[in-house]
């Protein structure tokens, strides 16, 4: 039985594939479950249609990330911290408070989509951290760690 899956099952294929299955699997667990559709010939149009408008929006997204990206590259960050004489911060810098510096110059980013190349910054100094916009669309920024 060819059926059209909702949602990804393991070991079968991802969102909106067409799969052959046994009759039994499909009837008494797919299908019941929410997980799949008969593969009908008007499952099928809906099922395409929506792949197609999927593709659309996953393009705009991209497209929306790359323009962010633009705009972020040679960017320059200082993010201030309290340090004592020898250059060690109290206390550590983490993607708060680079999330925050970013919003401040302009751009809305969430802190999750920053991943720092030291994870615990201790010390002042010349830092970079990569921001992942989208899943094909990532972007190194350089910072620096200045005393307050």
């Amino acid at each position: 039985m060819n059926i059209i899956l909702k949602q990804d099952v393991e070991l079968l294929g991802s969102k909106f594939d067409v799969v052959t299955v046994k009759d039994g699997y499909a009837r008494n667990f797919l299908i019941p479950q929410g997980l799949a559709v008969a593969a009908t010939t008007s499952n099928m149009k809906v099922n395409e249609e929506v792949i197609r408008q999927q593709a659309h929006k996953a393009n705009k997204a991209k497209e929306a990330a790359d323009a962010i990206a633009a705009k972020l590259e040679g960017l320059k960050l200082q993010i201030g911290a309290k340090a004592g004489e020898n250059g060690k911060i109290f206390g550590s810098v983490n993607s708060i408070q680079l999330a925050d510096a970013i919003q401040g110059a302009g751009y809305d980013i969430d802190r999750k989509q920053i991943h720092l190349s030291d994870d615990i910054i201790k010390e002042l100094g010349d830092y970079e951290a990569t921001i992942k916009l989208h899943k094909e669309v990532s972007i190194t920024v350089k910072f620096e760690v200045i005393a307050e």
